[in-house]
């Protein structure tokens, strides 16, 4: 096996299990570790790959993005904790935005109950959490549906929410980091959350560790144009200031 077929081997993998040890590839690819190490080195350098300790987890890009089903299977307990955190800056906002994907589908369950409020979403997943509740009224945006994260995106999707002005947006991304900003695969989501983000008063941003520092390949936003960012205790001290010092308030739990 040449070096470029294990290479096409390794993000396989990556991407069908969402990580990969060092250890199991030595064995599968019946090469040395360092070998394996060394590969690993090249392709996060290709932006392929993240390495971790002891192996590595693919990096969303223009030709590959995770499903919804799959998040819902990583880092359940984290974006569980972010989720109820970042609910609780609901204050009293009345109209809110919630993203497409897993995390913010938590939001969703966790938003207050107690009082009238309404929901603008592109997320079907979103929608069915809060369909069913007296106190919110839910509009779904309409457009294509994404088969992967359900989704909706498209003309019809940012012309509903440019006739919008939204108190509260919890936005998702890909990839947040200071160079970058916020980013996302595809330029059709990120139109959708770009479009969301110029249409509200306050904007939060949610995710986990393994987002920062990572960019793919549409840019949405700014660091600077989020007021706060929710994100776990995994991200260290050390680079959450250097967010903070971008604008955001650096919530970790």
């Amino acid at each position: 096996m040449t070096a470029e077929e294990r290479h096409r081997a390794i993000v396989g993998m990556a991407r069908r299990d969402g990580s990969v040890e060092v250890t199991r590839l030595a064995s599968e690819l019946g090469v040395a570790k360092e070998t394996i190490r060394r590969d690993l080195r090249a392709l996060e350098a290709h932006g392929l790959l993240r390495r971790t300790h002891g192996g590595a987890y693919p990096v969303e890009s223009a030709g590959f993005e995770t499903t919804l089903a799959f998040r819902s299977t990583m880092h359940v307990p984290e974006k569980r904790r972010i989720a109820a955190a970042a609910a609780e800056l609901t204050g009293e906002a009345e109209t809110i935005f919630i993203d497409e994907g897993y995390t913010p589908q938590l939001i969703a369950a966790h938003l207050p109950r107690d009082r009238p409020l309404t929901v603008v979403t592109a997320s079907l997943a979103a929608a069915g959490t809060l369909a069913g509740e007296p106190s919110v009224t839910v509009l779904l945006l309409g457009g294509r549906v994404r088969g992967g994260t359900l989704g909706t995106v498209g003309h019809w999707t940012g012309a509903m929410l440019s006739d919008f002005v939204i108190d509260l947006a919890f936005i998702g991304a890909n990839g947040i980091s200071r160079e970058h900003g916020l980013t996302t695969p595809d330029p059709a989501v990120g139109e959708v959350k770009r479009r969301a983000v110029a249409a509200s008063r306050r904007r939060v941003f949610t995710g986990i560790h393994t987002k920062f520092g990572a960019s793919t390949f549409s840019r949405f936003a700014d660091v600077s144009e989020m007021d706060v960012i929710v994100t776990s205790t995994r991200l260290s001290v050390t680079e959450a200031h250097r967010y903070s010092l971008l604008g955001p308030q650096v919530i970790r739990v």
